[in-house]
């Protein structure tokens, strides 16, 4: 089923989302609608939070992107419970970042390219790596929204005024995007 991104102002994407257990209802049913909601909504992650669950499980699929990135083809994984435990800060990388709970908003974000991550697949395996590159920024994007956090945070404060007005729009529900949403009610 196909599930409504949450836009900003919705006050789950400023929870600090809960880790989950094995037996947590319906989560394979949960996973399979985040998978189908992320490619209807041409994303390439989505966080639990944007669908309105204050849980730590995010999806990811980088394949759309193995044309220009072809380490990537294939790529679609599961995190649950992920926890980015160090920055390696000795690299940085701007790059331009957009989300699903802001549409057509798109600025440029400075982040590590390296973090140390522990997480949880499908079966509850544990995993602890290093990743770097692209993963690792889509990765920090995606557990951000876990710690209640978004891009728009990462941003300098004059950036942040200059799109004051774009934040304010999305939280009266002036907006437009080819997927569902389930915007603030004032």
């Amino acid at each position: 089923m196909i599930l409504p991104i949450y836009i900003y102002g919705q006050p789950v994407l400023r929870k600090v989302a809960d880790d989950i257990t094995p037996d947590y209802p319906g989560l394979e049913q949960l996973i399979a609608d985040m998978w189908e909601t992320l490619a209807e909504s041409e994303g390439i992650g989505l966080a639990a939070p944007q669908i309105g669950k204050a849980i730590r499980l995010v999806v990811i699929d980088l394949d759309p992107l193995a044309e220009d990135l072809p380490e990537y083809k294939d790529f679609r994984r599961v995190y649950i419970n992920p926890h980015i435990v160090e920055f390696d800060d000795t690299q940085t990388d701007s790059s331009e970042e957009g989300c699903l709970s802001l549409p057509a908003i798109h600025e440029k974000v400075v982040r590590p390219t390296r973090i140390h991550v522990k997480w949880q697949d499908e079966q509850f395996q544990p995993h602890d790596e290093w990743v770097s590159g692209y993963l690792a920024r889509v990765m920090q994007h995606e557990f951000d929204h876990l710690d209640g956090h978004m891009f728009i945070d990462r941003i300098s404060p004059l950036r942040r005024q200059l799109i004051k007005s774009k934040l304010r729009a999305l939280t009266q529900g002036n907006y437009r995007c080819g997927y569902r949403t389930k915007p603030v009610r004032r």
